[in-house]
């Protein structure tokens, strides 16, 4: 492939359903995008510079959501590209067949330590759709899709999903996940306040996660989608804060319509991570 083209799997596999809004996405921060086929030559995918699993209904979510897919061949191939330090981005299915691989939280490397479970508030269970906000949290060294965000910064982005609570029975994996500084990024209030209760946290997640990291820094599990969310025009005109307001002043001014939305800020930092795996 031409050295200087940034080239990124879209891992398609049956159920798959946002593959296109993906590539567009990873288009849109200057990356050439390529969707390729849970069926294609597992071989073919070390020509890439990274890799998204893109949300859907993997195998129709059988089993559990992520399950089945993280059985296959082309799977056990992208374990090997990780550890090699590529990076790789599962949003919301994507997110679920990483974490029943057991390359996030990846402690201990191949052994499935969490679960993305079933929606529970307390208040309500099963499916959400909705903005939410998300935070950018403190990494002594910022996981590859953190590196265009800086510490605190606020993302209103949209969640679609009903198994997206991480959780686990095990303390000390959450106390080594702080250590390690694994958490990516958490659910939080529109002033970045972090509330555990619905609807701030949608999915009822432990320690309000929405975004974590293997200990290496190149994997992460997202339950939120930033492919929705990286043109202004996806924002909704009454959403609160900084973002909001920018979509109602590109409204009235259609020039700012199509500039970057909050959620290009995730594929921006997974293309600065490729430049500087490159300069190294």
């Amino acid at each position: 492939m031409n050295q200087d083209i940034i080239s990124i799997a879209v891992v398609q596999y049956p159920g798959t359903n946002c593959e296109f809004e993906t590539s567009a996405a990873v288009a849109a921060a200057g990356m050439n995008a390529v969707v390729f086929r849970w069926n294609a030559d597992p071989g073919e995918l070390s020509g890439f510079d990274g890799y998204v699993l893109p949300g859907g209904f993997s195998y129709q979510d059988r089993v559990r959501a992520g399950a089945i897919a993280a059985k296959k061949r082309i799977t056990e191939t992208l374990i090997r590209q990780a550890e090699q330090g590529k990076p790789i981005l599962g949003i919301c299915n994507g997110a679920q067949i990483l974490i029943e691989t057991g390359m996030v939280p990846g402690i201990v490397w191949g052994e499935i330590q969490m679960a993305l479970a079933k929606n529970n508030t307390g208040d309500r269970m099963g499916y959400h759709c909705d903005w939410v906000f998300i935070r950018s949290e403190p990494q002594d060294n910022p996981g590859c899709f953190n590196l265009n965000c800086r510490s605190g910064d606020i993302i209103p982005i949209p969640v679609a999903h009903a198994e997206g609570r991480f959780t686990t029975q095990s303390y000390k994996l959450l106390n080594d996940l702080t250590r390690h500084s694994q958490i990516g990024f958490k659910y939080c209030t529109v002033s970045g306040e972090i509330d555990p209760d619905f609807p701030v946290n949608p999915s009822g997640s432990v320690l309000n996660i929405a975004g974590l990291y293997n200990t290496e820094g190149n994997v992460m599990a997202f339950m939120p989608h930033p492919e929705r969310a990286s043109w202004m025009y996806q924002v909704p005109m009454d959403l609160p804060g900084i973002y909001g307001k920018h979509r109602m002043e590109s409204h009235l001014n259609q020039s700012c319509f199509n500039t970057p939305g909050p959620g290009l800020t995730i594929f921006s930092s997974m293309k600065q991570f490729i430049l500087n795996r490159r300069k190294s």
